[in-house]
């Protein structure tokens, strides 16, 4: 009999252990549902984040990168902590990425966003079911591309949400809508022929630009300018090709340069001596602190860019703008720095 006892209260613990061990897991996830609409579980708290593209992981960057276990990309370590600097660089996915960094360092989540571009929903769906798969058990997360610039308030208020840090996301929507707002309504009343001409000179001669409508030119058009390499986009790539004769034929009011080099070279350079812009001074070199400010990864980097960018094309009509104060702020707020006004000199006029 007393070993009846023994034995049944040895059973009861048992599944009482049992019992208890399955409402503790249950309560270590959440269901959520991610920006492509589907279902993920995942860890009740997050505290390590890879990123599987360039604007996921600058979005995560800016809302809590003592959360990041990674880097898609190399952070300068001029304008960034030397904690985030010195993460491992993973790679994108898709490009560079090795899944099996990805499964030695087993974050919480993996977050992969619509970059390097997917054909369609379709295709992009396929993909983040392919990449779920080679990454189990670790839950991938989609979040909505993060390329256009006028569409980031989505992407932020999710990541904010996902992470426990919505006063962050918050504050740094606020910061992006008021300022797209102000740019958007003073350019607004510009005639189409009055709009300044712009050239993007990318890579080390120059002569890479961006095509208008696309993903990396949409900033040159909200601030009221005019990409004047009006080809189609080809399909793949994002920057293409151009020849000294195409732009001179282009004529632009201003030239917006990627390469420090080259914004030097450019002022000596005969061949590019006949461009306007050069003969007027009116070549901007594109700053780059912790991010570019103009271009890769096209995410919430940009946004610094919008000011920049609208002041550079039209000084006069953005006179009242307080691009500096704007600068500090933007580092303060997303890039968790604090630029002396030296520095913010010294970025905006190189």
């Amino acid at each position: 009999m007393k070993n009846n006892l023994i034995y049944n209260f040895l059973t009861f613990l048992l599944v009482l252990t049992v019992v208890c061990s399955g409402a503790v897991h249950a309560e270590e996830t959440r269901e959520i549902t991610d920006m492509m609409g589907r279902t993920v579980n995942i860890p009740l708290e997050i505290n390590s984040i890879l990123c599987g593209s360039p604007p996921a992981f600058t979005l995560t960057y800016t809302i809590a990168p003592d959360k990041l276990a990674g880097s898609t990309i190399n952070l300068s370590k001029k304008y960034a902590p030397q904690e985030y600097a010195s993460l491992p660089t993973v790679g994108t996915i898709g490009t560079s990425a090795n899944f099996e960094t990805f499964l030695k360092i087993h974050p919480d989540v993996v977050l992969m966003s619509n970059y390097p571009f997917f054909a369609d929903e379709a295709a992009a769906r396929d993909a983040v079911a392919s990449i779920q798969d080679k990454l189990q058990p670790i839950p991938v997360v989609f979040i909505k591309e993060g390329t256009s610039i006028i569409d980031y308030s989505d992407s932020i208020r999710f990541i904010g949400d996902l992470l426990g840090e919505k006063e962050q996301a918050q504050e740094m929507i606020s910061f992006y809508e008021n300022i797209l707002a102000t740019v958007r309504e003073k350019v607004a009343s510009i005639p189409d022929n009055e709009r300044i001409k712009v050239y993007y000179a990318g890579g080390a001669t120059g002569l890479s630009t961006t095509p208008a409508g696309s993903a990396f030119s949409l900033l040159i058009e909200i601030c009221g300018g005019k990409n004047v390499a009006d080809f189609a986009k080809r399909s793949g790539t994002a920057s293409q090709d151009v020849s000294i004769e195409q732009v001179m034929s282009w004529n632009p009011d201003v030239i917006l340069v990627l390469d420090p080099k080259f914004y030097e070279e450019i002022k000596t350079d005969p061949l590019w001596q006949d461009i306007t812009p050069v003969k007027t001074n009116r070549v901007y070199l594109i700053p780059e602190t912790t991010f570019n400010w103009f271009t890769r990864p096209p995410g919430v980097n940009r946004i610094i860019g919008i000011p920049w960018t609208a002041k550079a094309l039209y000084p006069d009509l953005f006179q009242d703008m307080d691009l500096e104060k704007l600068v500090k702020e933007y580092h303060r707020i997303f890039l968790h720095i604090s630029l002396t006004d030296d520095q913010i000199q010294g970025i905006l006029t190189p």
